[in-house]
């Protein structure tokens, strides 16, 4: 056997998809046996796009010279190799009687290809595959890590350790529009600069208005000081809670794990003393994703994503709506909170407002939460605790100790969809770090696409179900770009009357098998001045109707632009479906500019 030692020191690694890839591609070869069809399924989506490889595991027949002499596996290599002009050895012989070969300090992806064709259609080989690299998944070492059952727990958690073997959030900007930051060491690593936006300082309590540092001075507020029957609260720290889920520092043995570990985030302050108003939102939105603000310094920290766990009542308006629009146009994700009014989210804003990701609560079991908002504007269920059954079926986080004014830091059980918006924002991290190509639009259709089955009940409709940050990591890190769906579309603008009859709007679907998914993505585009007039249903091919969406005297807000997502596992896929749009209410009307179906 031939040393080979020194090449170490030079390696080239080649990646498992190169490899995979040139074992897929010689599938039909008939001399490869069923034991190698085992081994390429092995082959994980993870695996391909993260895992480097240097040498290949070659499995002999019995009987084969290979199968017994090392001599003659040496041999079979170089011989193999020369044909490609690399330079290629055997090493070893494993406990299971392979050899091990490596394939050379040189070698190129073309030639990888050409040396497993050789060995596929070599008679004595019954399989060749990649030597992979493997990572050790140990649980973080951080001390309440346990107690983070969301992250992790297989009935209700979000899936997220799976997720960190592809990704950590590395290279990702996160806004969080919230009360600010106070210090925190668990958070202060992956804090890059944001801007405090409240302009009126009764509501900023830190003596001035506008200015570059986002710290929380604290918004707690006496009895009644925020209205009649508002009671009196001690500061929240609601903004380093929110932080501390999306991006704490991980792996430090102390304190918690974020998801999206390796990521930063840039503390936006909107919310002080009683909540905060939706001009300093909107700046902050504009702002958060490249956007300018008259008056605030250009933002060298512009965001992928925006987190958002903060509302009010009524639905989107035109400003609001105005500002998320030019985020996401800019190419940053928008994920929004729902709401804690047990109520239709459709009455709530930012919740109802086109192009975000609404995110609803559910607790330990996989319910949605007692308290969180629902309905058919809702995209995704994320852990948001149900602290009734207990604190520790909270969601923990960083916090401060201090009841009025910062004092020591500290960690705390929080409850609301203000904690499942920042698992969403904290996945969506992980995605733009795994795959920086995806655009909000792919990135919402991935999280719905690989969604699980929510565990337990939602009442009024918690969209595609329970996020699953490893499958949907995984998917779009092997997609290239794309989600790995199929779509139609219907781009034929049909006018919607006034008061009037439905009108429809057909897409033939052919080229699928089987049935629909659970999670058919419905993409729809309507333009109509006062969209709670509006009544929208999906016609499957067998005339079955599924609500997209009801009426409502209280959503005044301008424009359908948003994806539905419904369970049509019973509808055969191919066929003709139809959208179906109704006007039931007089005074307005609009146009149904495009849709379309993702499967």
């Amino acid at each position: 056997m031939r040393p080979t030692p020194s090449r170490d020191a030079g390696r080239k690694l080649i990646s498992v998809a190169a490899i995979s890839a040139a074992l897929l591609a010689g599938m039909t070869t008939t001399v490869v046996a069923a034991q190698p069809s085992t081994q390429r399924a092995d082959i994980t989506p993870a695996a391909r796009a993260a895992a480097p490889a240097e040498r290949l595991i070659v499995g002999y027949q019995p009987g084969a010279a290979g199968a017994k002499s090392n001599k003659a596996a040496d041999a079979d290599a170089a011989a193999k190799g020369k044909k490609v002009g690399a330079d290629l050895d055997f090493q070893r012989r494993l406990g299971t009687g392979a050899a091990l070969v490596d394939l050379g300090a040189e070698l190129k992806k073309t030639d990888v290809a050409d040396v497993i064709a050789q060995y596929q259609a070599d008679p004595q080989v019954a399989y060749v595959v990649p030597d992979r690299l493997n990572k050790p998944q140990a649980d973080p070492n951080d001390t309440e890590y346990g107690k983070q059952w969301d992250l992790f727990e297989s009935t209700a958690g979000m899936r997220v350790p799976g997720a960190w073997a592809t990704s950590t959030g590395s290279g990702v900007t996160v806004a969080v529009i919230d009360t600010g930051y106070v210090a925190h060491s668990d958070v202060a690593a992956n804090i890059v600069g944001g801007y405090d936006f409240i302009s009126d300082t009764a509501v900023s309590v830190d003596g001035d208005g506008r200015d570059s540092n986002p710290a929380d001075p604290g918004d707690w507020y006496a009895t009644d000081q925020c209205g009649t029957g508002t009671g009196s609260s001690g500061s929240s720290w609601h903004g380093t809670h929110v932080a501390g889920t999306i991006a704490a520092v991980t792996n430090n043995n102390k304190g918690v794990a974020g998801i999206a570990y390796n990521a930063k985030i840039s503390p936006l302050r909107v919310l002080g003393k009683c909540g905060g108003y939706d001009s300093d939102i909107i700046d902050a939105i504009t702002w958060a994703s490249g956007g300018t603000v008259s008056g605030v310094p250009a933002n060298t920290n512009v965001a992928k994503v925006i987190n958002m766990s903060l509302g009010g009542s009524g639905a989107c308006t035109s400003a609001t709506q105005s500002a998320i629009t030019g985020a996401v146009n800019r190419g940053t994700t928008v994920v929004v909170a729902a709401g804690n009014d047990n109520d239709n989210a459709s009455k709530y804003s930012p919740a109802s407002c086109n192009n975000v990701i609404t995110v609803a609560a559910t607790g330990r079991t996989g319910s949605r939460a007692s308290y969180s908002n629902y309905g058919s504007i809702v995209d995704i269920a994320a852990p948001g605790g149900e602290m009734s059954t207990g604190n520790a079926n909270g969601i923990l986080s960083t916090l401060n100790s201090g009841t009025k004014t910062p004092s020591t830091e500290s960690y705390a059980y929080y409850q609301g969809t203000s904690m499942a918006t920042p698992h969403i924002v904290g996945l969506v991290a992980l995605m733009k770090s795994a795959n920086p190509s995806l655009t909000p639009a792919q990135i919402e259709a991935a999280i719905k696409n690989n969604a699980r089955a929510l565990p337990g009940t939602c009442s009024g409709g918690c969209g595609a179900g329970l996020a699953d940050a490893t499958k949907t990591v995984q998917a779009v890190a092997s997609s290239g770009g794309t989600t790995g769906a199929t779509t139609f579309s219907s781009t034929s603008s049909v006018a919607i009357p006034d008061a009037g009859s439905a009108v429809e709007s057909p897409i033939t679907v052919s080229g699928r098998s089987g049935n629909a998914p659970t999670t058919l993505q419905v993409g729809v585009d309507i333009t109509h001045t006062y969209r709670g007039d509006l009544v929208i249903d999906l016609v499957a091919p067998d005339g079955s109707t599924y609500r997209l969406k009801s009426s409502s005297t209280s959503d005044s807000a301008d424009n359908v632009n948003t994806t539905y997502s419904v369970d049509a596992s019973s509808e055969t896929a191919n066929g003709t479906w139809k959208l179906r749009v109704q006007d039931v209410a007089a005074q307005d009307t609009g146009s149904l500019n495009s849709w379309k179906l993702t499967f």
